[in-house]
């Protein structure tokens, strides 16, 4: 039986609250935000093998930066078949693969870089596309990141590395939900122009709606259309914390604490359960 995007997104999304409810430990909130994302990535645009292979010959590769939101990564990859779903029990438990930031030592499928300290992504995806052009294989590099996270410098450092490397099979994606731990990125630290930036530093630019389907699907095949021109691609894309969850949309609190028993309820109540839970 083949299931929709949407009903794939709304699993996923299931799977996100049930898991950090589960141990009482975790980051629903980006999570949530980026399942339509990451559920159109996988089941409709990037060329990839769930037999897994760590060089990534022959295939597109995904680096996940903001690795927090972890949930939405795991579920992702089991419902795609890299691993069985019914391992996202083990979430954030003693001895699990499934740790609370992917790791690589844990051989989880589907992981390709550790990415427990923020910032440091972009530097790991300019090197795969690198790599990739080296080898002379045409396939594309993703890159998903927190814009909280862009406050660190090395990012910039990469930013500006990519384009005068004619990196272009490249495509970075930013998570503009304008949220992090600490309370919204405008009182944090503000980013400014996100979009003024990444020109300025010489890459092609769009924007998308990341809680739209469709837009997300057209925002991918567009951006994978702006490759190949000597630029990298980064992509603008807005999303509200905690989507699909109405006490948790919009709340940076939700950046990384669990549900309780009644708000799990709650969030359950208002996502479909589509292909089964694990």
């Amino acid at each position: 039986m083949s299931f929709t995007l949407k009903e794939t997104a709304s699993q996923v999304r299931r799977d996100i609250v049930r898991m950090v409810h589960a141990v009482q430990s975790g980051h629903p909130g980006g999570s949530l935000g980026c399942a339509d994302f990451l559920t159109a990535l996988y089941f409709n645009t990037l060329e990839h093998k769930t037999a897994f292979n760590m060089d990534a010959t022959g295939e597109d590769v995904f680096i996940l930066s903001n690795g927090h939101i972890s949930p939405v990564y795991y579920s992702v990859l089991a419902r795609a078949g890299y691993f069985d779903a019914k391992e996202l029990a083990s979430f954030r438990k003693i001895n699990s693969r499934l740790q609370g930031h992917p790791t690589t030592h844990e051989h989880l499928p589907g992981v390709r870089s550790a990415s427990g300290s923020l910032g440091q992504g972009m530097s790991v995806a300019i090197g795969a596309a690198l790599t990739k052009k080296i080898n002379k294989d045409n396939h594309l590099v993703y890159s998903l990141h927190g814009d909280g996270e862009l406050q660190e410098g090395q990012n910039w450092e990469a930013i500006m590395f990519a384009p005068h490397h004619n990196i272009d099979n490249l495509i970075a994606t930013i998570d503009y939900n304008g949220q992090q731990i600490d309370g919204p990125t405008s009182k944090v630290l503000s980013l400014e122009s996100l979009k003024a930036k990444f020109e300025a530093f010489n890459w092609i630019v769009m924007e998308m709606d990341g809680n739209d389907m469709d837009s997300v699907v057209a925002g991918l095949d567009k951006a994978k259309s702006l490759t190949g021109n000597g630029k990298p691609v980064c992509i603008l894309m807005k999303t509200i914390m905690g989507k699909g969850v109405d006490f948790m949309e919009g709340h940076h609190e939700w950046h990384g604490i669990a549900p309780n028993d009644e708000q799990l309820a709650s969030a359950l109540a208002q996502l479909p359960e589509t292909i089964g839970d694990y």
